[in-house]
């Protein structure tokens, strides 16, 4: 199927590694040219290096905190500028710690708001108009399967990423009319950098193995094993092409079966 993305334009946030960098390589082996940014330069140089000898497409890369308004407003910009166009836009950002709400603090959760909720709210507010005044686009949030079902002593992630698909259901609304398309896409457990945090915070914790922690996920899922992280970017990818142009407005769980729910 050709998904018809060849020389459409992509920002894809915190994509040096884990989700983003897969949901990045995935893009380009379609023929998109990328604008990836992340905070760490050396590992997001060595990525674009790595997309661009794997796909020949263009990768335009920055150093970039997400949750600094001006350094996405400059980041986008600059995308605009060097490509002529901006098509498709994935936020991400990494996940707040794992801690039970007790042992939360207000500056825990004003950190948690500004890395996930504000850094979407960010690029959001400088792609939609980009995106309105072509008449095309596609704004991907990469969330979590929390806010589908709520994950214990991730309290931050499942109230913070429940935000960001909140705004995502909304902005869908809004800009539909303009063909500009808005979901949310909810990772279950990926074996990406994040789910080595996670399960190493609760082995210390429970005082059991790393393993273990992973095995007992694992045994939450139907299909037995955790995922990767290409199987989570093959959905984004979907959504991002014009092959999904009557889908917006959903959060869509890649877990494995993990969510219960209907």
């Amino acid at each position: 199927m050709d998904l018809g993305l060849k020389d459409r334009v992509a920002i894809v946030a915190a994509s040096s590694q884990g989700l983003g960098r897969a949901v990045a390589m995935g893009l380009a082996r379609e023929g998109a040219k990328l604008a990836i940014c992340a905070r760490t330069e050396a590992t997001l140089k060595a990525t674009a290096e790595e997309i661009c000898k794997a796909t020949g497409v263009e990768v335009f890369s920055k150093p970039v905190d997400v949750t600094s308004h001006d350094q996405v407003r400059a980041f986008v910009r600059e995308t605009s500028e060097r490509f002529g166009r901006l098509d498709i836009c994935v936020t991400n950002a990494g996940g707040p710690p794992a801690k039970p709400f007790s042992d939360t603090t207000v500056e825990d959760w004003q950190n948690g708001v500004n890395l996930n909720l504000m850094s979407a709210l960010y690029f959001a507010r400088e792609v939609l108009p980009l995106m309105q005044k072509r008449q095309w686009g596609r704004l991907i949030a990469i969330t979590s399967s929390a806010v589908k079902q709520p994950i214990d002593n991730l309290i931050l992630s499942n109230s913070v990423r429940a935000a960001v698909s909140g705004m995502a259901k909304s902005l869908s609304n809004e800009y539909a009319k303009d063909n500009v398309l808005v979901s949310n896409v909810c990772p279950g457990y990926t074996l990406t950098a994040r789910l080595d945090e996670l399960s190493a915070k609760l082995a210390s914790t429970e005082g059991v193995t790393l393993q273990k922690i992973q095995e007992r996920w694992t045994s939450q899922i139907p299909m037995g094993r955790l995922a990767q992280p290409e199987e989570f970017a093959n959905l984004v990818v979907f959504l991002a092409s014009e092959r999904s142009s009557y889908i917006t407005g959903v959060s869509i769980p890649v877990d494995g079966g993990f969510v219960k729910g209907v």
